[in-house]
């Protein structure tokens, strides 16, 4: 039996503004954009020529969900990216104005940082080292 994680959902307010962000400061693509003929829209974004895996941006739909957006994980990382190059990732959200709350930090295992989303979403972005 196969097992795998496919999509992670994220309330949004904006599909266009939420995928700018993530594809201007973590180098995201569409994977899948598509309007249902009943009005709902499906936007799935990846961090990786993996398809299957990825980030599914739901514009949140009645006010207990907009209350939710950038609040789904109660304050703790919603999100975990991981890149190769930490400390380049770091200055370059930082030049793009994301909001850094807990700064770059290396250890003899790993190099993170925490930031947030547009919305508020805190995001930890590491580095393994090997």
């Amino acid at each position: 039996m196969k097992v795998s994680l496919g999509r992670v959902i994220l309330l949004v307010e904006d599909y266009d503004k939420a995928f700018d962000f993530y594809r201007r400061n973590f180098f995201c693509k569409k994977l899948y954009d598509a309007t249902m003929p009943d009005g709902q829209r499906y936007v799935h974004i990846g961090f990786s020529d993996n398809s299957t895996v990825g980030l599914w941006l739901l514009k949140a739909d009645d006010p207990a969900q907009s209350a939710l957006i950038g609040h789904q994980t109660g304050g703790q990382p919603t999100i975990v990216i991981y890149t190769d190059n930490c400390e380049d990732l770091y200055y370059y959200v930082k030049t793009n104005m994301v909001e850094i709350i807990e700064e770059l930090t290396v250890t003899a295992e790993s190099k993170f940082f925490h930031c947030k989303d547009l919305y508020g979403n805190r995001l930890t972005v590491v580095e393994v080292l090997h």
